[in-house]
């Protein structure tokens, strides 16, 4: 049972941190209350790889509807 609850209250810390950055750092705003927590989040967004969407090739058939019906 204690595994449970300590398994549950990760999760729930886990997901606030994932809502706290979308609201505030990956949309480039600062965070009114927890300015260092806004920093050390886009810190480590910053030193993670990521995709560049310009070098990345496109799917098969992900064109415009018109361009890619034969």
């Amino acid at each position: 049972m204690l595994t449970i609850l300590i398994a549950m209250l990760g999760i729930v810390v886990i997901a606030g941190l994932v809502l706290f950055y979308v609201a505030f750092p990956h949309r480039g705003e600062t965070p009114t209350n927890g300015e260092w927590l806004g920093s050390a989040m886009t810190r480590a967004a910053d030193r993670l790889p990521t995709l560049d969407e310009r070098r990345r090739p496109a799917a098969p058939g992900a064109g415009p509807p018109h361009l890619t019906r034969t």
